[in-house]
């Protein structure tokens, strides 16, 4: 399962994404989103977990709990829409 979370710290590190979410099972992988322009945390980031069960516990469990002095919000990542490459904003 592909676990959003947002509204995190600056500061977090995909290591204690980890550690919280591991409470709630196996945690495969953090992806913490990262301007790449200033190298600076963008707040936000993706946590997969292979048991669905597991992740629904853990979206029950920390969305819109404390984390880091900060009300965090914890969801199903939805798919990335696709992309048109006839984007002029390039």
């Amino acid at each position: 399962m592909n676990i959003y979370i947002g509204n995190i710290s600056y500061q977090t590190t995909e290591d204690e994404i980890k550690t919280l979410f591991g409470e709630h099972g196996i945690v495969d992988d953090v992806h913490l989103i990262i301007d790449r322009d200033s190298g600076r945390s963008k707040g936000f980031g993706f946590i997969e977990m292979p048991s669905a069960e597991d992740g629904k516990k853990a979206i029950e469990a920390f969305d819109g709990s404390d984390f880091g002095g900060r009300q965090i919000k914890v969801n199903e990542a939805r798919p990335r829409p696709p992309r048109d490459s006839r984007d002029s904003r390039r």
